[in-house]
């Protein structure tokens, strides 16, 4: 194909992938209701620990602050109803030019990546109420806790995010050791620093007196790097078995001198 046959590729895959967006959005707009329902339940947690329904409430600051939240989570919500969609498109797109080897190596992270994206948003979203009741123990007892909508949101829809790429990371590893940038040994010579981020992290998205809860979020984010380290070890290992052993030179060989 010429430059002109895959800009104009280009830009129908791009039509598709935004025609699908769209429609996404507007039929997640439907949904905030639902969504926001969901999302403030630890708000209506911490009015009931509180007793005072009147001193924890979400609050908007602008006129067009209810609009405007309504319309982030249509988008973010959009993005993943439309996810298998705009994600073939691109894949359609960069296919033709990968070799075979390199298209079931894409498929092989892609299929390992996705589902513990997904994975992490979940549990980030359990964890969430865990967070806002913590945070809501240091306010002091004549005070009141309104959360503006924006930055409740915003602070939702980060923290989904940061967890749901915090299992992706082990697969990011994989593909580090893959392109030969980071052995194997050099991953799991910082499994101390792992685990010490993972309790960390764990003791911070889970409430002080529930230990089991902490354990099982640092346990599931231990063995998904520990399993990271162990495959890239183990491409390590096939990698050196392939490679062309080096011959040591045999003395040369003698002749008779000339007569």
């Amino acid at each position: 194909m010429s430059l002109g046959q895959h800009l104009v590729e280009l830009r129908r895959r791009l039509i598709i992938a935004a025609i699908a967006l769209v429609a996404s959005m507007v039929a997640s707009f439907f949904l905030t209701d639902w969504i926001i329902w969901a999302m403030t339940e630890p708000i209506r947690l911490v009015a009931e620990q509180r007793g005072d329904g009147e001193a924890v409430k979400l609050m908007y600051s602008t006129i067009t602050g209810p609009f405007d939240m309504r319309l982030r989570i249509s988008f973010s919500v959009g993005i993943i109803l439309s996810a298998p969609i705009w994600l073939w498109q691109i894949w359609a797109f960069l296919m033709p030019g990968l070799t075979r080897k390199e298209v079931r190596y894409t498929v092989g992270f892609v299929s390992a990546a996705v589902p513990l994206f997904f994975a992490g948003v979940f549990t980030g979203w359990l964890v969430m109420p865990h967070i806002v009741e913590i945070m809501a123990t240091f306010s002091p007892e004549s005070s009141a806790n309104f959360y503006e909508g924006k930055y409740y949101y915003d602070f939702v829809f980060k923290l989904l995010l940061v967890v749901g790429i915090a299992f992706v990371i082990p697969v990011f590893l994989v593909a580090l050791n893959f392109a030969g940038i980071m052995s194997g040994m050099a991953i799991l010579k910082g499994w101390r620093v792992a685990i010490l981020v993972a309790v960390i992290f764990s003791g911070l998205a889970t409430p002080a007196a529930d230990i089991v809860s902490m354990l099982m979020l640092a346990a599931i984010l231990t063995v998904l790097y520990f399993a990271a380290a162990g495959l890239s070890l183990l491409l390590d290992f096939r990698r050196s078995r392939r490679a062309p052993k080096l011959t040591v030179p045999g003395p040369m060989p003698t002749t008779d001198p000339l007569p």
